[in-house]
């Protein structure tokens, strides 16, 4: 017998022994030796399935995933609808100030004007209330969704806003009013995390770009459906002008709770837990394999484990203070300035095209015909960035070219001050379509492409505390931008007018370079592969034609270490009889 053969026999019949012998108190004897063989086994069972995995990952088509993956298509397109409820929200209390049966009922009498009015105190209370609450949401959602998952802590924020929606229904004064705009913002500040995050985790390279980026489409359809809900209440004389719209934030919540709560959970996230069984499960519920797709489920379970492994080498930790050390300070760096040059690209000036239009002689219902059709934007602008990723042009590209194109416009906003007096109406004319030909542009690029680059370039274990980070650096950016773009417009105060334009031009030129030097391609990368190059510390014009293997030696070795724990820690816990 060669000595191969002898060294098999012996470990099958060791591993047949383990199975009937026990000891003094009638529990399987341990056997250390046949563990540590059987851990090495695993593995590489594991890396090879990983490997695998990758590689079917890369040979994805589109067409392939949409067909593969139709489930976690509509899984995460129905949670990602939870964003259309902030959106709505927001158009809501902005619109409402010009209304005059919500200024009889919230606000103060002004003897100069005759008419009722909202002090401007209070119109910035509740304007950024709800970003306060966000705030308190986003930092809450980084332990609450890691602790209890995505859809229960969804679940949960819904049944929230069903409660603060009857305080916005009932609110007798503007006090109370504030208190809900506080309080419905924490649940919006976990769903602007968790759909873009549960999105990310649920689909496939070859969907990643289309699923995250749907939720600036959600946002847009949110701020559509509320415009046109007060255009419906213009006419109406009574208290049912604002309360109507209010009660409508009723709508969403029922079918949501409903839909979510039979919704599989991320896999990632039961991978991270050590759950694999179920991990698996709710894998093989997003998929609709065939009998000629070449998916394996275990194999793509095994990728998961072999990134979480990776990253566990990797990082330091989980907690928020880990995502400023080490090589994850540079993702938590881009990912914060991603969310930040949506607002300093000049996001704000562009609100105010109903302000030029009015100036230039439109009446406010055409004004808001005009308003309904930039919101509209925000739906054709996705579709559009989702043609353009499908022919082939990467995120980089998109935000690059996208700020360039945002630049030029505001510069030549900027140039209409120059015009005349007396041809006033044409300029604000020429101003308020150039912002609306602005805000196709940004959301083309900018507006869109964010949603997909913040899920992709952060890192799997810290990814929700990362996007966390980066969206209260965004409302602290718009907190700002909000309160000094009517200082640069309104005549009473700085009356900066159109030059304002070159104001926003030279942020947006600086969020430009900023872009080109730090913003890298995360185009066609596994998470995986994402990791080891800003390991390596890979320059950011230098992402895409940059090969990388996370499955050679110098990658591979810290990971097996990690795998082999996980291995042993996984059959210790399966010892002790659970």
């Amino acid at each position: 017998m060669a000595h191969s053969d002898f060294v098999t026999d012996a470990h099958t019949a060791v591993y047949s022994e383990k199975k009937t012998m026990d000891d003094e108190h009638g529990k399987p004897r341990h056997f250390p030796v046949d563990d540590e063989l059987r851990s090495a086994e695993t593995t590489k069972e594991i890396t090879l399935n990983a490997k695998n995995a990758t590689e079917k990952e890369h040979n994805m088509t589109l067409m392939q995933g949409i067909r593969l993956y139709p489930k976690a298509i509509a899984w995460s397109m129905l949670i990602s609808t939870c964003i259309a409820m902030e959106g709505y929200d927001v158009c809501l209390i902005n619109n409402f100030y010009a209304f005059p049966q919500f200024n009889r009922k919230y606000g103060v009498y002004d003897a100069a004007t005759a008419s009722y009015q909202i002090p401007a105190r209070w119109q910035a209370g509740l304007s950024n209330g709800a970003n306060v609450g966000e705030m308190i949401g986003l930092m809450l959602n980084g332990w609450v969704s890691e602790r209890f998952g995505y859809r229960y802590t969804v679940i949960g924020c819904l049944f929230c806003i069903v409660g603060f929606t009857a305080i916005f229904f009932t609110a007798q004064n503007v006090q109370t009013l504030l208190v809900a705009e506080i309080l419905c913002g924490i649940p919006w500040g976990v769903f602007q995390t968790l759909t873009i995050t549960y999105a990310s985790e649920v689909c496939p390279v070859a969907l990643r770009g289309y699923l995250t980026t749907y939720v600036n489409a959600c946002w847009g359809l949110g701020q559509l459906i509320g415009i046109g809900v007060i255009r419906s209440m213009v006419g109406r004389t009574d208290e049912w002008a604002y309360r109507i719209p209010y009660s409508l934030q009723w709508m969403w919540p029922p079918f949501l709770i409903v839909g979510i709560f039979f919704a599989p959970e991320s896999p990632w996230w039961l991978v991270r837990k050590n759950r694999l069984a179920e991990a698996q499960a709710s894998l093989l519920r997003l998929t609709t394999p065939n009998p000629t797709s070449p998916f394996s489920a275990p194999e793509t379970i095994a990728m998961m484990q072999h990134t979480t492994a990776l990253e566990t080498h990797l990082t330091h930790g989980t907690s928020y203070l880990d995502c400023f050390r080490g090589v994850d300070r540079r993702r938590t760096e881009i990912v914060c300035m991603c969310w930040a040059i949506q607002n300093l690209s000049g996001n704000a000036f562009s609100n105010y095209s109903t302000y030029f239009l009015e100036q230039a002689g439109v009446s406010t219902s055409n004004s808001y015909n005009f308003a309904m059709g930039q919101y509209a934007i925000n739906i054709v602008g996705v579709v559009g960035a989702w043609s353009l990723m499908a022919c082939g042009v990467g995120r980089r590209t998109l935000y690059l070219y996208g700020l360039c194109g945002l630049c030029s416009i505001l510069v030549i906003m900027g140039f209409l001050g120059l015009v005349p007096a007396t041809h006033k109406a044409e300029a604000g004319l020429a101003t308020g379509s150039l912002m609306i030909v602005w805000a196709l542009l940004y959301q083309l690029t900018v507006g869109t492409v964010c949603y997909s680059l913040v899920a992709e370039l952060s890192t799997r274990r810290l990814q929700i505390k990362t996007v966390v980070l980066g969206r209260n650096l965004y409302i602290i950016v718009g907190i700002i931008t909000s309160v000094l773009t009517p200082y640069m417009l309104n005549p009473t105060a700085w009356n900066w007018g159109n030059y304002t334009g070159f104001f926003w031009a030279g942020l947006c030129l600086g969020s430009l370079g900023y872009t080109y030097f730090r913003v890298p391609e995360p185009r066609g990368r596994t998470f995986a592969e994402l990791d080891v190059l800003f390991e390596r510390r890979v320059s950011a014009r230098k992402f895409a034609g940059t090969e990388v293997d996370v499955f050679d030696g110098s990658v591979d070795a810290g990971v097996v270490g990690k795998l082999g724990e996980e291995s042993a820690g996984e059959k210790g816990w399966e010892s002790r009889g659970h």
